[in-house]
């Protein structure tokens, strides 16, 4: 997590559309908030792909969580899994590809079943009535990758607010899609990290401009309380 919105980006994103801000309310009871990631692969010290940003953000989620849960809100818990290769939920073009074969046994060593670092950080305050979805993809949208979008749309959610790790990837890619489904995306730039500034910015950038609402958490967190009502 490093900063926010930079002054030559809001430049040209208040000549697009004449503020920063995309939209001017939500309704908490037709949103879900979409935690991505946050799981002790990347979280705790001992992970493979730990970095100390991913645990910054553990307060702002669950900040949001609570607040969008009083609301009426849902929250969603979505956890990056992989297979053995030759099954469904093997990952076979990026894995095969993209990795080394020493980075491929220690993804596919931390996101495998029975793996303790594929579990959420115990610091996030997950309740009984959220839900839980596994992905295969970076993006969670996706059909090849998870059933989150069919989940929503039973539960009537029309507005996502997408936080996790990382910020120019899973989180990044997951806002691309749901933008692209039709749904309202919020990305509190704050609740969000990628393992350098420079990678946070680069996904803050593109989301911005035309596929997600970025502001803070303080300001997502009024959003919501306000659109709660009397």
């Amino acid at each position: 997590m490093s900063g926010g919105i930079p002054d030559d980006l809001k430049v040209v994103l208040s000549g697009r559309r004449d503020r920063l801000e995309v939209f001017e309310s939500l309704d908490p009871k037709k949103t879900a908030l979409l935690a991505i990631d946050m799981q002790k692969a990347w979280t705790d010290p001992e992970g493979p792909w730990y970095f100390p940003e991913a645990r910054e953000v553990i307060e702002p989620i669950n900040r949001i969580a609570s607040t969008l849960r009083l609301g009426g809100g849902r929250v969603v818990w979505i956890q990056h899994v992989t297979g053995s290769p030759g099954t469904p939920e093997y990952w076979a073009t990026y894995l095969d590809n993209f990795l080394s074969e020493a980075q491929l046994d220690g993804a596919l060593a931390a996101i495998q079943e029975g793996s303790p670092f594929r579990d959420l950080d115990p610091a996030l305050k997950v309740q009984e009535s959220d839900m839980r979805i596994a992905k295969r993809r970076y993006s969670a949208m996706i059909r090849t990758s998870s059933n989150l979008e069919w989940v929503l749309r039973e539960q009537g959610i029309d507005t996502v607010i997408v936080a996790g790790v990382q910020t120019n990837m899973c989180v990044e890619s997951t806002a691309r899609d749901a933008m692209m489904l039709d749904f309202k995306v919020f990305m509190p730039h704050d609740a969000s990290a990628a393992r350098t500034p420079e990678d946070h910015l680069a996904g803050l950038r593109t989301v911005a401009q035309v596929f997600a609402d970025i502001r803070p958490v303080n300001n997502l967190v009024a959003l919501i309380e306000q659109g709660k009502g009397p």
